[in-house]
C-alpha cells in the first residue's frame, strides 16, 4: 500500500485560523462526549467479559477434572463451584485493573494484552495455590492445575473476540478518535498508512499539519479501500487550540523526528488545553516525562504520553473512603467548627468562611471553602501567602494556618465530590490558565485537602512549581498510599504555614 498526494487548492487553509471549509471527517455527528461514553461502555463490557471468561474457565476446569478422573475425586456443589470461580474471577479482574488492563488502549497485535494475561494469571494462581496449602478446606490440586491452563486460554480467546467486535464497531464509525498528524513527510505518511491498516485501534487520521507552505492544500491518499475514508488534507502551521476544539481532535501525532523542544512544548500545551492526547516519533528529541509509553505501530516505534493508569476499582473505593471519612470527620469536628467560627468573628470581624473559585478535575471550576485566615479587606485573587509573617494574615489566621485547621470546611467539598481527602492542591483559575502542558497533568485527578506537597518541607515555591510531588502521586496513587498520607497529615499537621 502506498500513500499518494495531489493538490486541491480549494481547501487551502491554515491551522492558526479557523478553516475556510469543514474538514472531511468521518462520523461528523459524533461528539467527544459520545466517544467518552463509548469508551466507558467498552471498558465496563471488557470487565464483564473478563469476569465471565474466568468463571467459565474455572467451571470448565472442574468439569474436565471429573471427566478424566484425575487424582482423588473431590466433589463440590454447583453453588460452591460458582462461588469459588466468582471469587477467583474478582481476584484476577482486580489484578488486571491494577496492571492497567482497562485504561482504554491496546497494542497493535494484542501482544501486550497476552503478556499481561499470562503474568496476572500466574500471580493469581500462585496466591490461590498458597492459600490452598494453608487452608483446611479440601481443594483439588489437579483442578487448580487445569484451571491454570484454562484461564489464560479463555481470556486470550475472549480478548480476540472482543477485538473483533471493537474493530467492527470502529469500521461503522463508533468510538473513533480523531487524529491530526503533524508532519506530512515520509514519517507522517508512514504513520497515516499504518493507522489506515489498523482500524481496531480506533484512530482516524483526519488531517495533516505541516510548516511547509508548498504542501498546504494537498491531499494525501492511502491506497486501502477497506476504510470508508482514506484521505487527509494538509494544513499549514502548528495545530492551534481553536482548531483542535472546533474539529474535536482527540490526538496529535508528531511525525517530525527532529522537532525542537520549543515547538514540541507549544504543540503539547495546545493539545492539553484542548483535551487532546500526544504521540510522537522518538528520535533526536525525547522529552523527559514520567508517562512515556512505547508501542510498535506497523514496524515503527511510536511513543505516547499514556497518562496515569486509570484504576476504576481504586477510584470507586477511594470515593467511598472519602464519603465515609469525610462525613465522620465533619461530625467529629463540628464542635471545633463552632468555636473557631466564633473566634474568627470576634477577633477579625467579617465572614467566617472564605469562599473562592478553584479549578478541579479536568478543569472543572468549583467553590472551595476555608476558614478565613486573612483580613477581610485582603485581595481575594492575589497569590497565596508564602510566609506566616505576611501582613495579610490575621493573628487568628496564623494559628489556623500553623495547625492546618483552616482546611476543615473543605470536608464539605469532599462530601460534594469536588475534592478528595488526598490529591494535588487546587489552584485559582488565573494561575491554571498559565499552566504548561506538564503542569496541566495535575488536573487529571481530583484535588485534595492534603498530599505529598503539603507534607514536604519544600513549600517556599508555588504549588505548580513543585510539580514533581504531584506527578509522583498521580503516577503511583494507591489506597494504601492515600492512607499513609492521611496518617502523616494527622501526625505532622502542625507543619502548616
Amino acid at each position: 500500500m502506498r500513500s499518494t498526494m495531489h493538490t486541491t487548492p480549494q481547501i487551502r487553509g491554515r491551522l492558526l485560523a479557523p478553516a475556510a471549509e469543514p474538514l472531511p471527517v468521518s462520523v461528523l455527528g459524533a461528539t467527544s462526549q459520545d466517544r467518552a461514553w463509548f469508551g466507558r461502555l467498552l471498558t465496563k463490557g471488557e470487565i464483564l467479559a473478563d469476569f465471565g471468561a474466568i468463571v467459565g474457565a474455572v467451571t470448565s476446569s472442574y468439569a474436565l477434572y471429573h471427566f478424566f478422573h484425575l487424582g482423588k475425586q473431590v466433589y463440590y456443589s454447583r453453588f460452591t463451584v460458582l462461588e469459588m470461580a466468582g471469587v477467583f474471577a474478582l481476584l484476577c479482574v482486580s489484578m488486571l485493573d491494577r496492571n492497567g488492563a482497562y485504561r482504554g488502549d491496546s497494542s497493535l497485535l494484542l501482544v501486550k494484552e497476552t503478556e499481561r494475561i499470562l503474568r496476572v494469571s500466574s500471580q493469581a494462581f500462585l496466591v490461590t495455590f498458597c492459600i490452598s496449602l494453608l487452608s483446611s478446606y479440601l481443594v483439588s490440586r489437579w483442578m487448580i492445575t487445569i484451571a491454570f491452563l484454562m484461564v489464560p486460554l479463555f481470556l486470550i480467546v475472549e480478548k480476540q473476540l472482543l477485538a473483533g467486535i471493537v474493530r467492527a464497531l470502529h469500521a461503522r464509525g463508533y468510538g473513533l478518535r480523531r487524529v491530526v498528524i503533524y508532519g506530512a513527510g515520509l514519517t507522517g505518511r508512514r504513520i497515516f498508512s499504518a493507522l489506515a491498516r489498523s482500524p481496531r485501534l480506533g484512530l482516524d487520521p483526519m488531517a495533516f499539519a505541516d510548516d511547509d507552505p508548498s504542501l498546504a492544500g494537498t491531499t494525501i491518499f492511502e491506497a486501502s479501500y477497506s476504510r470508508r475514508r482514506c484521505s487527509a488534507v494538509v494544513f499549514e502551521g502548528l495545530p492551534s487550540d481553536a482548531f483542535l476544539r472546533e474539529h474535536h481532535v482527540d490526538m496529535i501525532v508528531i511525525a517530525v523526528p527532529s522537532i525542537s523542544r520549543e515547538k514540541f512544548s507549544a504543540i503539547a500545551t495546545c493539545a492539553a488545553s484542548a483535551g487532546a492526547a500526544i504521540s510522537f516519533v522518538p528520535h533526536h528529541f525525547a522529552p523527559s516525562d514520567h508517562w512515556v509509553d512505547y508501542v510498535n505501530l506497523d514496524g515503527m516505534l511510536l511513543a505516547s504520553f499514556e497518562g496515569p493508569l486509570s484504576h476504576s476499582s481504586y477510584d470507586s473505593l477511594k470515593r467511598s473512603v472519602d464519603l465515609v471519612l469525610g462525613i465522620t470527620l465533619l461530625v467529629l469536628a463540628s464542635p471545633l467548627w463552632l468555636v473557631l467560627a466564633l473566634l474568627i468573628r470576634v477577633t477579625s470581624g467579617g465572614p467566617v468562611l472564605f469562599v473562592h473559585e478553584r479549578v478541579g478535575q479536568n478543569g472543572k471550576r468549583f467553590k472551595i471553602y476555608k476558614f478565613r485566615t486573612m483580613h477581610a479587606d485582603a485581595q481575594p485573587y492575589a497569590p497565596s501567602p508564602e510566609k506566616p509573617t505576611d501582613a495579610r494574615i490575621s493573628p487568628m489566621g496564623r494559628f489556623l494556618r500553623r495547625t492546618s485547621l483552616d482546611e476543615i470546611p473543605q470536608l464539605l467539598n469532599v462530601i460534594k465530590g469536588e475534592m478528595s481527602l488526598v490529591g494535588p492542591r487546587p489552584e485559582m483559575p488565573f494561575i491554571v490558565e498559565q499552566y504548561t502542558w506538564l503542569q496541566r497533568q495535575r488536573l487529571i485527578v481530583k484535588p485534595g485537602i492534603t498530599g505529598l506537597w503539603q507534607l514536604s518541607a519544600d513549600r517556599k515555591f508555588p504549588i505548580h512549581e513543585n510539580i514533581e510531588y504531584d506527578l509522583y502521586y498521580i503516577r503511583n496513587r494507591k489506597l494504601f498510599m492515600d492512607l499513609a498520607i492521611l496518617l502523616h497529615t494527622f501526625i505532622f499537621a502542625t507543619h502548616g504555614i
